[in-house]
């Protein structure tokens, strides 16, 4: 009989759908600042400018952004945010959600992966929103990075004691 997971594939679900909304901030938000690559114009000055010379995709993509997206013709920082917050959730979601998989494999409470998986939601969410909003500190970062290194810590710990639980 197979061992399922159900609470840790609901929240890598969720972890999932954030991942995919943040990299769409990210995409969009190059589009409207048409930096492809980097995160400011001063990293960007040496790169040809795809519009000199368009190709027909670059035609195309053109086109279609001015179209159906507010174009940026200045840089704000909102896109080096938008880029931090997106690597900073692939920085720390993965080891979280590996937690919570490790801990239901383990047979731990369900009321500690329910708790460590909606802390790590809810602080997640406030620190892409703290971070994208704001330059520097702000609420929303310092609870999720709170949240975050307590889901760390407890899961830890709580992994810690259910692997020597094995051996005693």
């Amino acid at each position: 009989m197979p061992v399922l997971i159900p609470i840790s594939t609901f929240f890598i679900g969720c972890h999932g759908l954030l991942a995919l909304g943040l990299s769409y901030r990210v995409a969009m938000e190059r589009t409207r600042t048409r930096i492809w690559h980097g995160a400011s114009l001063s990293e960007v000055a040496s790169q040809p400018n795809y519009l000199d010379q368009p190709n027909a995709w670059a035609e195309f993509v053109e086109k279609m952004t001015q179209q159906s997206i507010v174009t940026k013709n200045m840089e704000d920082g909102v896109l080096q945010r938008t880029i931090r917050a997106h690597g900073n959730f692939t920085e720390y979601v993965p080891l979280s959600l590996i937690f919570l998989i490790a801990l239901e494999w383990m047979q731990s409470g369900k009321g500690l992966l329910w708790m460590l998986g909606t802390l790590l939601t809810v602080a997640r969410i406030a620190h892409a929103w703290g971070l994208i909003q704001t330059y520097g500190p702000s609420p929303g970062r310092a609870i999720g990075f709170f949240g975050t290194w307590l889901v760390y810590i407890v899961g830890s710990l709580a992994c810690l004691y259910y692997s020597v639980q094995q051996f005693l």
